[in-house]
């Protein structure tokens, strides 16, 4: 399948809302038709043809050759189909996705896979703070799919996470697995202070020895059949992870200041 391929002109001046460019909003469009479309920005209009020179292709699967962190909403609410950045995005990359496919190999800004119920949304570089997370006002965060970044994430990563999977391979920052309601982080390099910060339920996975609140409770180290499990199910995405979880792990249940149902792993000491 011959892929939309929209190759960047130059830097843009001012950022850019790019969520009309998913695969399920350009369906039966001309090239034409899509360089026409309006870009919201902060200052000046510009159109898709302003930013972009188009090759046309199949929009199931949207391919941008070159990307900026001045890109937002890239991927948002995407339903099916495929989306490949090469190059940085600005905020809430794959924001609101139920399925399909996103991959940037760059880094990206906060609030990437915000919201997300489903797909799979891939980061090569490094993500921003809030990664999964609701915007402000918001109750839930991610609520199912997964979500890996091959770099580091910024602070409360998996906020209010409900359900799916979010893999973080390098480091994550302060209060990572914040207010979890369900779901699992794994984060494979050291993470900030506070994990599980009033987590009520959920799964925390660390491969170091993280600083934990007070308010959770060591529970000893166990060998669980669900680890390994999980460890076959994860191996294809990340033999790291799945390296992890094949060994005996210390678990803390917490966070008591909340419901308390939730648990943090890491490798016995």
């Amino acid at each position: 399948m011959k892929p939309l391929i929209l190759t960047l002109k130059q830097e843009p001046e001012q950022r850019l809302d790019l969520s009309p460019l998913v695969p399920h909003l350009l369906a039966a469009k001309t090239a034409k038709e899509i360089a026409a479309i309006e870009l919201q920005t902060t200052r000046v209009k510009v159109s898709a043809g302003d930013i972009f020179k188009l090759q046309a292709g199949n929009a199931e699967s949207i391919r941008f050759e070159g990307g900026s962190s001045r890109f937002d909403n890239i991927g948002l609410e995407l339903k099916a189909g495929e989306i490949v950045i090469e190059g940085d995005c600005g905020k809430a990359l794959g924001r609101g996705m139920s399925g399909g496919d996103i991959v940037a190999y760059g880094d990206c800004g906060p609030y990437a896979g915000s919201v997300m119920s489903g797909g799979r949304l891939e980061i090569a570089g490094d993500a921003g703070s809030f990664l999964g997370a609701p915007l402000e006002g918001e109750m839930e965060g991610m609520t199912g799919g997964l979500l890996i970044v091959r770099g580091s994430a910024g602070e409360r990563a998996g906020d209010r996470l409900r359900r799916g999977t979010i893999l973080v391979e390098d480091s994550a920052g302060d209060y990572p697995g914040s207010r979890m309601i369900a779901g699992t982080l794994i984060v494979l390099g050291n993470c900030g202070s506070l994990p599980g910060y009033l987590m009520r339920r959920g799964t925390i996975l660390l491969a170091e020895p993280p600083d934990l609140g007070p308010t959770f409770v060591d529970c000893g180290v166990h060998e669980l059949a669900f680890a390994s499990a999980f460890a076959n199910l994860l191996r294809p995405e990340s033999r790291a992870a799945a390296r992890v979880l094949s060994q005996p792990l210390a678990r803390f249940a917490g966070d008591m200041a909340a419901l308390g149902k939730g648990e943090i792993f890491f490798p016995q000491p």
